[in-house]
């Protein structure tokens, strides 16, 4: 893809797009902004759950749509509305949840602006301090999902375990779920085809544009599908090794302004 021929630019929030601090630098989204002007659909996809991610979706009024919940959701941002959502059937949300009980593992999962964990303690205080969406104590969590499909059952624990879950579980849910991780600490499944990578060939669609025109950042694992769907994949500097390994490029990290400045050096005559 020649670098100043897109049409599309994609972004994970979390690591990528926002800083440590959880803000967008004004540098950031001026430099969004005038690509959006241009003419090109600037789409956030992230991890979080549409209701964690409005406070930054508010802030770039000049988007259409969003990509939320690893995939399993697209939303119109300008009604805030749900266009498309996948869930699990209640079998294999029922496994899923076994498969994390049994590994003594904290886990949640989401509706109508919260998230329902299954016991008090650190994981749901961080969460809920990073999200900036309320959680509710929901002991009976796979009760909880028989009566509230989910798009997403999220999992916590130390780093090291959740590196072995993560093999073991893709291995057990291949073709029941999409396993991944955000961060060193979550283990993330939806639906199969509820990837990044799916949910933007969707946006494509929905805003006429074509994957090999489109630019995408990311830092972690959950970013690759989405990463190699288009004609260029960008990791920021702070991304896992094997998500940089894989893109075409590298860019500044999420504390230094990365996709902005990427943006404007190289795909200037847009981004300007």
């Amino acid at each position: 893809m020649s670098q100043r021929a897109f049409d599309a630019v994609a972004f994970d929030l979390d690591d990528t797009l926002l800083r440590d601090d959880l803000t967008i630098s004004q540098n950031t989204l001026s430099v969004l902004r005038q690509a959006a002007a241009r003419g090109v659909a600037v789409v956030p996809a992230s991890g979080r759950a549409w209701e964690s991610m409005r406070p930054f979706v508010r802030q770039m009024d000049f988007t259409r749509v969003c990509i939320a919940c690893n995939g399993a959701e697209v939303w119109d941002t300008r009604e805030e509305k749900l266009l498309a959502r996948q869930t699990f059937p209640l079998a294999v949300a029922d496994a899923i949840v076994d498969f994390g009980s049994q590994r003594g593992f904290y886990l949640q999962t989401y509706w109508e602006g919260r998230f329902h964990y299954n016991e008090e303690g650190e994981w749901a205080r961080s969460y809920a301090a990073s999200s900036m969406i309320t959680g509710c104590l929901t002991p009976d969590v796979r009760g909880f999902i028989a009566t509230h499909p989910t798009s997403k059952i999220l999992m916590m624990a130390a780093p090291e375990d959740i590196a072995s879950a993560l093999q073991e579980a893709r291995a057990q849910f291949a073709g029941q779920a999409s396993v991944t991780c955000s961060k060193p600490y979550f283990l993330e499944f939806n639906p199969p085809e509820a990837t990044k990578g799916n949910a933007l060939a969707r946006c494509a669609a929905l805003l006429s544009f074509s994957l090999e025109r489109a630019v995408a950042f990311g830092d972690s694992l959950n970013d690759l599908s989405m990463l190699t769907a288009v004609g260029l994949g960008v990791a920021v500097a702070n991304a896992r090794e094997e998500v940089r390994a894989r893109c075409a490029a590298v860019c500044g990290s999420n504390n230094d302004d990365g996709v902005a400045i990427f943006l404007t050096e190289h795909l200037g005559e847009a981004a300007q």
